[in-house]
């Protein structure tokens, strides 16, 4: 096999690049079709504008690295014997976007996502640590962006996180921690809350029309001004008040 060259533009295909060192490498622009890569250090590496498609990149590492508009599709992160899953620590994902991949158990610590686009992936389990979805664009003046659409994050830990005016429609939160998190003006219509926990959790103007509010206690809720409910889960958010509801 020929040697294999990592540099910005790279086309890398059906290829296992575990054996590489990624440390400091810049992959601008590169393609990345149906790789393996596992147990890989990749710290410093510049992805940003890379398209990874049908990849795995198993028990992976990326620390301080650059994957702003990166693009990833059908990919895998997760190790489905040990419940491994990809770590991002102190990196840029800033407007990349992943589209039906599965980032179970991901590790999202202190790392920039302003702008990301998650469509369909599985995050189950997955951990926001710190993580930052918001741009300073004046001195008072901060914007959160992100879409995590028809996302699975059952069981995923997103305690004080800030996704104000986001779109989180379809998603489920099942079983979810969202203690103290920040979901103010987000669009949550059609997601699922069962079993959430949400003590803390501000929901003023978020729109939840349409989702599963079953177990949401009104009364724990950080904020709840202009949130949007429909008239039939009226009785179900009633009821987790401890309120009996009877009709006219």
């Amino acid at each position: 096999m020929s040697e294999i060259e990592l540099k910005p533009g790279a086309r890398l295909s059906g290829l296992d690049l575990s054996h590489l060192d990624f440390s400091d490498v810049d992959l601008t622009d590169a393609e990345l079709d149906g790789c393996f890569l596992h147990d890989a250090q990749l710290s410093g590496v510049v992805l940003q504008g890379a398209r990874f498609t049908d990849c795995r990149l198993v028990r992976c590492r990326f620390a301080h690295a650059d994957l702003r508009e990166a693009v990833f599709e059908a990919c895998s992160f997760a190790d489905a014997d040990d419940h491994a899953g990809v770590q991002f620590a102190f990196s840029k994902l800033d407007e990349a976007r992943l589209a039906k991949c599965d980032l179970s158990f991901a590790r999202f610590e202190r790392s920039s996502l302003y702008g990301v686009e998650m469509e369909t992936c599985n995050l189950r389990g997955a951990v926001f640590a710190h993580a930052d979805f918001a741009r300073a664009l004046g001195r008072n003046i901060v914007r959160y962006s992100a879409r995590l659409a028809g996302c699975n994050l059952e069981l995923a830990d997103l305690t004080q996180v800030r996704l104000q005016d986001c779109e989180l429609n379809r998603s489920s939160f099942r079983e979810a921690v969202l203690v103290d998190a920040d979901l103010e003006g987000a669009d949550l219509r059609e997601c699922d809350f069962f079993q959430a926990l949400t003590v803390g959790a501000k929901l003023a103007r978020a729109d939840v029309r349409g989702a599963e509010v079953s177990g949401l206690n009104l009364s724990e809720l950080g904020s709840l001004d202009g949130m949007k409910v429909t008239a039939d889960q009226q009785y179900r958010l009633l009821t987790a008040m401890g309120l009996d509801v009877y009709a006219d």
